[in-house]
């Protein structure tokens, strides 16, 4: 098994702490993990993104080409991501933000209101939580409790932030198995 997913935004929408939430709870699940960010100079309000490879083998190269998966949290996202996510490959949109559709017609989408989900579990700085917890629950990559134990990892000493998280990601997992 190998999984890629390259997520995608801007400088403050969490887009590195959901590729550490998934690496961390895919290390807690005794997989094999690169975690390969990339930013721009101003990191809030610029782009960011990273790459998270997840395999049950070693993994030659942090540099994923292809992902499978795309997390795109807004327009510029994915207009320069989607051409690279192979083919039958699963797009999140973060349709909070994101109301154009992929071009492509060989990729599933999956469209997640991150905003105004983030905002029923009491804050919108949990969109990034809805969004991982929705990406895990698509993809089966990571289980909930695998989900909120990466977050736990990601924010050791941050503890004050578990309870919104936790929310967050319970929410994306509820918004993806019961379909709102």
């Amino acid at each position: 098994m190998i999984a890629r997913t390259t997520f995608a935004g801007f400088g403050g929408q969490g887009v590195l702490l959901m590729g550490y939430v998934l690496s961390h709870g895919a290390m807690l699940k005794d997989l094999n993990v690169t975690y390969f960010p990339s930013y721009g100079a101003e990191m809030r309000g610029g782009t960011a993104n990273c790459t998270v490879t997840l395999s049950d083998r070693k993994i030659a190269s942090p540099v994923a080409s292809h992902p499978e998966y795309l997390v795109a949290m807004n327009y510029p996202s994915l207009a320069k991501f989607e051409p690279l996510v192979a083919p039958n490959g699963t797009i999140f949109l973060n349709s909070s933000l994101v109301e154009e559709d992929p071009q492509r017609d060989d990729v599933k989408v999956v469209k997640v209101p991150t905003v105004e989900l983030a905002r029923e579990v009491g804050s919108e700085r949990a969109g990034n939580m809805v969004m991982i917890g929705a990406v895990c629950a698509e993809t089966g990559l990571l289980s909930l409790e695998e989900t909120i134990a990466g977050m736990k990892a990601a924010l050791k000493g941050k503890e004050k932030f578990f309870e919104l998280n936790q929310k967050g990601i319970e929410r994306g997992f509820s918004f993806i198995k019961e379909g709102k």
